[in-house]
């Protein structure tokens, strides 16, 4: 591969990403949509009580960041993605084209939820959602902090997604005020 590398993050890679990049700029992916559709046994939850964490899936589209990586951090930066996002293998690296008013349309490296792995969670209900996310905690802290730092700062980037949002109001109708834990 040569020159520099878009990244697209959809999740907490938005505020979180962990490696060197040159700039950031809003994307649309047009056919995937955002969603707590992957099961957690590590980040946040444990293989006793899993959690659930983002994946994007077919369907819909799905607002985020692209970043773009010069070619000389590439090789880094891929590696600290892979070893990130490929635990358990539930996603699928992926090279997609995304849509940016800054630079018009562009191929951009993520992570896709893998349908066929044992860890999707793609078929679950908002009420299922809140009951897994209200009671996962994991090494990265608990699974409620996630939903609550995703919502918070997809608000602060001018991000609107319904159905997080929804799943948010619900956790908090359902469960009130939850001590969300540490974690990011």
């Amino acid at each position: 591969m040569s020159g520099d590398v878009w990244v697209f993050g959809y999740g907490s890679l938005m505020w979180r990403p962990g490696f060197d990049y040159e700039e950031t700029v809003p994307a649309l992916l047009r056919g995937y949509h955002r969603a707590f559709c992957i099961y957690s046994h590590h980040h946040r939850g444990t293989p006793d009580n899993p959690g659930l964490v983002l994946g994007i899936a077919p369907g819909g589209e799905c607002h985020g960041l692209a970043f773009r990586v010069a070619e000389r951090n590439w090789p880094v930066a891929k590696t600290y993605l892979d070893a990130r996002e490929l635990i358990n293998n539930v996603y699928i690296p992926s090279d997609v084209t995304v849509h940016s008013a800054n630079h018009g349309v562009l191929t951009a490296h993520t992570y896709v939820a893998d349908l066929a792995c044992r860890h999707y969670a793609g078929h679950l209900t908002l009420h299922e959602m809140a009951r897994i996310i209200t009671g996962a905690y994991g090494r990265a802290g608990t699974n409620l902090a996630y939903l609550e730092n995703t919502v918070t700062h997809l608000d602060e980037m001018g991000i609107i997604d319904p159905p997080l949002h929804d799943l948010m109001d619900l956790v908090r109708r359902e469960y009130g005020e939850i001590n969300i834990g540490a974690g990011i």
